[in-house]
């Protein structure tokens, strides 16, 4: 197991003028891995839209993506991931019930503010502005643990103040919504994985996703076995850049505009080892290297031991203890 480092990207922002970038995914043909109520669309993945409600009265919606045993995965018609379970009791999860198919849990997510996020000019990285979209409440988790004790991962994408900025459509007749995805890769494959929630607000702002504290406390961070309920997942922080270049990667080179960063992920949708609670690594080339791109976690590891990349800043390569939530749909 590696040494932690607590870094967060909002640490790292620096003094600068910038103007907000707007990232757009390339184009990557998609097959659905252990597909469990949805259903991918290239670009796009289309849920079941379920209803749910606050226990003071409040209404909203969110989709179910994974559950942590056969039983709730049934229930619920999604694919089974057993490590969400290790995160069952702790603070990351929050208490919920199902009152005649209705969703009743105690937290509930402001969609009301602007998303905002520039890069540094020319480099991209750090963010000298990285504001979410949607921010929740104290209480609020998408993993919600149900009285036999099974974990789903539920996120809410809309409620009375407004929509994820994931959406791309929501029908409430229909009962079902669009989201967009973001492309990376796991074990050499290309992959389209749907990113709801992080555990950092900056984090949160690059990823387009719900600031969820909570998640934080998701076990344990620096430890992707099957007794923790997180999987690794490694940033590029200084990657190649050029939206034409075919090594394109990095956070720097989304915060540029050129797409997204193309994060590697350490596992695949029904490996024992696989979690849609990623531990992010963030990860800069050394001086000296010349950035490629990376398509395995294994070879990041690699790299770091070799000396070849470290954390930002030239610190230690580690875990940074920021949790990001964003199952794998498919494979491009």
């Amino acid at each position: 197991m590696r040494t932690l480092v607590r870094t967060t990207l909002a640490a790292l922002a620096v003094t600068a003028t910038a103007a907000t970038v707007s990232v757009a995914p390339p184009a990557v043909a998609a097959g659905d891995i252990a597909t469990g109520g949805f259903t991918v669309h290239g670009e796009t993945a289309t849920f079941p839209l379920r209803p749910g409600r606050t226990t003071d009265g409040r209404d909203f919606w969110y989709i179910a993506i994974e559950a942590s045993n056969s039983s709730a995965a049934k229930a619920f018609g999604v694919r089974v991931v057993n490590k969400l379970q290790n995160a069952a009791g702790t603070e990351a999860v929050q208490p919920a019930r199902l009152v005649n198919q209705v969703l009743v849990t105690a937290g509930y997510v402001d969609f009301s503010p602007e998303h905002v996020v520039a890069g540094t000019p020319g480099t991209g990285f750090p963010p000298v502005t990285a504001e979410p979209g949607s921010v929740a409440d104290a209480t609020y988790s998408p993993l919600v643990q149900l009285p036999g004790g099974a974990v789903v991962n539920a996120p809410i994408i809309a409620d009375s103040t407004g929509t994820h900025d994931k959406v791309v459509a929501l029908d409430t007749a229909a009962r079902t919504v669009t989201l967009r995805l973001t492309h990376g890769f796991a074990r050499g494959n290309a992959v389209s994985y749907l990113s709801t929630d992080a555990s950092d607000p900056a984090v949160a702002a690059l990823e387009g996703s719900t600031s969820v504290p909570r998640l934080a406390q998701a076990p344990s961070a620096g430890d992707d076995s099957t007794h923790s309920a997180r999987a690794s997942l490694a940033g590029f922080v200084n990657g190649p850049t050029g939206a034409d270049n075919p090594q394109r990667q990095g956070i720097n080179s989304a915060l540029l505009g050129q797409g997204d960063p193309l994060n590697v992920l350490a596992w695949l949708p029904g490996q024992g080892r696989y979690s849609s609670l990623w531990d992010v690594h963030l990860t800069q080339w050394a001086p000296g290297r010349t950035p490629t791109r990376v398509t395995r976690f294994a070879d990041v590891e690699d790299l770091a031991d070799a000396g070849a990349v470290t954390g930002p800043g030239g610190a230690a390569w580690a875990a940074n203890d920021v949790v990001v939530n964003c199952p794998i749909l498919a494979l491009g």
